[in-house]
């Protein structure tokens, strides 16, 4: 009798719903894992930038960033990581579904790489949110120079990240190598504590 794999969340047994930390009041952060989306990385091929960009805008009514930015398309938006390198992600195509249309609409004009096992995707919202991320991440979060649409590559507490805000809750999505998901989540919950956190269950 054959037997059916399934996928399990990064942080499946570690991420418990619920409440944590300081618990006066309303939670100063919500937690929870992002399962739902499709998490690609797509690289410009040699000469073939600008045909990428028209690609992209008429496959997903999207603009490719040139800086380290998060733009949203129709159904999928694009994370600017490098030159010519970007991340796609999207709610909509999950479970290696992304990686199967890029690869078709962008034949030709890109390397397009799953990276949906190999990540963890961690958002992270509310008002003290970035006092909790602060804590270990070197680059300035005040909206006056990090707001919706930001994004950057950058460390926190040793472990490699990219993190866009989402909205002005304000809320962030960090994605990190899922081999490092459990030690960041230990650093991202221990940086909650003093604010009260709660757990959501992981969006499916």
């Amino acid at each position: 009798m054959s037997e059916t794999l399934t996928a399990r969340p990064a942080l499946a047994g570690i991420a418990l719903p619920g409440r944590h930390g300081t618990g006066n009041g309303a939670p100063g952060v919500t937690l929870r894992e992002r399962t739902d989306l499709g998490v690609v990385a797509v690289m410009a091929r040699k000469g073939q930038g600008e045909a990428l960009r028209m690609a992209v805008a008429s496959a997903y009514r999207a603009t490719l960033p040139d800086t380290a930015r998060y733009l949203a398309g129709q159904t999928v938006g694009f994370v600017g990581t490098g030159p010519g390198q970007w991340l796609a992600v999207s709610a909509s195509l999950g479970g290696g579904a992304l990686a199967v249309d890029l690869t078709a609409k962008l034949a030709g004009l890109a390397s397009v790489s799953d990276q949906g096992d190999g990540r963890a995707v961690i958002r992270i919202a509310g008002p003290r949110a970035r006092d909790v991320l602060a804590k270990g991440l070197p680059i300035d979060l005040h909206p006056s120079v990090f707001a919706p649409g930001s994004a950057a590559t950058s460390i926190i507490s040793l472990m490699g990240v990219t993190l866009w805000q989402v909205d002005e809750t304000p809320a962030y999505d960090l994605v990190v190598f899922r081999s490092l998901a459990v030690s960041f989540w230990s650093w991202l919950t221990d940086s909650a504590a003093e604010y009260g956190y709660e757990v959501v269950p992981a969006t499916n």
